[in-house]
């Protein structure tokens, strides 16, 4: 691969948490001489937040690979129609197909648990009298179920530093599936209590990706990121011109 056509790997966080999640793979990446960009989501609608990761990827000079976790997987189905999207990667993430919500893509499927653990907060919207709700998860439940395998005292504070999901985000609906015409990637986090991992499964399984299994909790950059950075370099090895 010539250091021109090198592409920059854009890592899409997910819901309850921000681009610190990738903490750990961001080092394996650049030793790997990888360019790297963890852009901040805003987290407040999927076709918005599809549309301001889509600005990011367009940002990036060449070629990109585009890499979401759990909710970002639904945002990166949407953004990844970029013309410079090279490839997708899904890490416990949510492999919507077009016209489809988070909502029915989860409904299908028994419940993760993560439900009961659900707080609302409403919030301001600007320039409307209308509220917002923010749907986090109880910090006290927050290490069980979404980091069960990070350290404790790590899963301690990125539960009380959540970057939480607008409500508004479950119901919308994809209006594309990148992954309909960019090769995909897909790691299904085995004991994933925040996702039901069959979840994942069926997601990569209907978008014919190429999937790995990984024993770990949803936070999977955080407990396994040497997994996670070796299916983003398979990605990037496959997709070299």
């Amino acid at each position: 691969m010539s250091r021109h056509a090198r592409p920059t790997v854009v890592l899409v966080h997910g819901a309850f948490a921000d681009a610190s999640s990738f903490a750990r793979v961001i080092p394996e990446l650049t030793a790997a001489g990888m360019e790297v960009v963890a852009p901040a989501v805003p987290n407040r609608s999927l076709v918005d937040d599809a549309a301001y990761i889509a600005s990011v990827v367009r940002a990036v000079e060449g070629p990109v690979i585009l890499v979401g976790h759990s909710y970002g997987g639904a945002v990166i189905t949407v953004a990844g129609t970029q013309d410079n999207v090279q490839a997708l990667v899904y890490l416990a993430g949510y492999a919507l197909e077009e016209g489809e919500s988070l909502g029915e893509l989860q409904g299908r499927f028994p419940d993760s648990g993560l439900a009961d653990a659900l707080v609302y907060t409403p919030f301001p919207v600007p320039g409307s009298d209308e509220t917002g709700t923010d749907v986090s998860v109880a910090a006290e439940k927050f290490p069980a179920l979404f980091a069960a395998d990070v350290d404790p005292e790590l899963a301690a504070v990125l539960a009380v530093s959540q970057r939480p999901l607008a409500a508004r985000a479950f119901g919308e609906a994809a209006p594309a599936a990148a992954w309909r015409s960019k090769p995909s990637w897909g790691l299904v986090a085995t004991y994933d209590r925040t996702i039901n991992p069959d979840v994942e499964r069926y997601g990569y399984e209907r978008a014919g990706m190429t999937t790995v299994e990984v024993d770990s909790s949803h936070l999977v950059m955080l407990a396994q990121p040497k997994a996670v950075a070796e299916l983003i370099l398979e990605a990037v090895r496959s997709t070299a011109h």
